[in-house]
């Protein structure tokens, strides 16, 4: 069993990792399969069919543990749990001590009055960033609980050494009204995340993106002084990589595409002719951004959104890209939705079969591609938008540059 400590509206962890509120859900998946040896049996539950009614959890089964992140920006909102546990270095649940109220309340000191669900015959005691739920369907006697005792309070007789059934570990007053806080500055790790992402239209399409982004910076050689920085940046269809490089940094990942699978359904005669070079994509995993350029002109031709839905087969690799198509579309809504507002597509969907080789099938099924207005939509089999691909306008051949041409 996990031998854990207890930060109160902070963290859960040890020397080796933590699990902290606002952390990504990405960093705690690295962390789970950095220690797999330790943390076995670890479960991933989400609704399949409403993936943004219900928060996404990770389930540690083998260790009592659940992560539960907010289904919209995937941030830690709150852990539950029972194991070994220490507060200020001192054990309040370990193998030779109980969780009983008693070792709680020497524990962690005074606190308001306890609330009791009769329905779930569940006491739960609350403290700032903490709470206790004691179960008391287990005792013999049915507890004597007066609702009248005294000052406005109710009074609940509860036998001594009851244990704790579930802890919880949140953000703010209350469990029930908390939310995923901000991510902390010890979970950027020298990373640039978005915040949100809109798409920049003119009178034909999209014409690029404008990024606010997120950083931890700190004061002149003072980590003490570290604190998040909030800027602006844009980059464009016709971009350079020199220009997206100076604008959003090195990416994480440089991908070439070796074959275009998607080429048969251009309308162009040459669409068989092999290429002597290689489209690349410039890949930004906490962005939730791919950019695809041109092998020749090595500008920007191409962007990629994601929304990092569970049950799709790129699920975690990517960040959640929040964006925001303006007065049109923002990440959330329904395909059906936004065929209202663009129209529906004239051509039947290009269906998309992901695998990780060609004798593997993917078990989340296919998606379905719609294009409409230079953008294409891929639709997952839930009606949920699972990414957005930008093209920039095609470029007449009366414009090439000089330098453009095959010397």
């Amino acid at each position: 069993m996990l031998d854990l400590e207890v930060v109160p509206e902070r963290s859960l962890g040890n020397e080796q990792w933590e699990f902290t509120l606002g952390m990504p859900l990405a960093q705690a998946v690295a962390i789970l399969q950095k220690h797999c040896r330790i943390i076995k049996n670890v479960q991933v539950l989400y609704s399949e069919q409403s993936p943004l009614s219900h928060d996404l959890i990770l389930n540690l089964t083998q260790d009592g543990i659940k992560l539960l992140f907010d289904a919209f920006n995937q941030r830690l909102k709150y852990s539950q749990g029972r194991l070994i546990l220490f507060f200020s270095g001192v054990h309040f649940n370990s193998q030779a001590i109980a969780p009983t109220i008693e070792q709680i309340d020497q524990s962690f000191g005074a606190t308001h009055p306890g609330v009791y669900n009769s329905a779930e015959q569940l006491f739960h005691l609350n403290f700032r960033g903490l709470s206790f739920s004691f179960q008391l369907d287990s005792w013999t006697e049915t507890p004597k609980y007066e609702p009248n005792f005294a000052h406005g309070l109710a009074s609940l007789q509860i036998p001594h050494g009851a244990t704790v059934k579930r802890m919880y570990i949140y953000n703010g007053n209350s469990l029930q009204d908390t939310k995923a806080p901000l991510m902390p500055l010890s979970c950027f790790l020298g990373n640039v995340y978005a915040e949100n992402v809109d798409v920049l239209r003119d009178g034909t399409g999209p014409s690029g993106l404008r990024l606010r982004l997120l950083t931890a910076g700190c004061g002149p050689g003072v980590l003490a002084d570290a604190k998040m920085r909030v800027f602006e940046r844009c980059v464009y269809f016709g971009d350079s990589c020199q220009d997206v490089l100076s604008t959003l940094g090195s990416p994480h990942k440089v991908f070439y595409k070796s074959e275009d699978k998607m080429k048969i359904h251009s309308p162009s005669p040459h669409k068989q002719v092999p290429s002597k070079c290689n489209d690349y994509f410039f890949n930004y995993f906490t962005l939730g951004v791919d950019i695809l350029f041109d092998a020749n002109t090595h500008k920007v031709k191409k962007f990629v959104l994601h929304t990092n839905y569970p049950g799709h087969y790129n699920f975690n690799i990517y960040h959640r890209c929040e964006f925001k198509i303006p007065l049109v579309i923002k990440r959330g809504e329904y395909w059906d939705s936004i065929q209202d507002l663009l129209g529906h597509p004239v051509e039947k969907p290009v269906v998309l079969h992901r695998s990780s080789s060609p004798n593997n099938t993917n078990p989340f099924g296919s998606t379905f591609c719609f294009g409409l207005q230079r953008m294409i939509f891929e639709v997952m089999q839930n009606n949920h938008i699972a990414s957005v691909t930008l093209y920039g306008p095609t470029r007449p051949s009366s414009q090439l540059r000089t330098s453009d041409l095959p010397q």
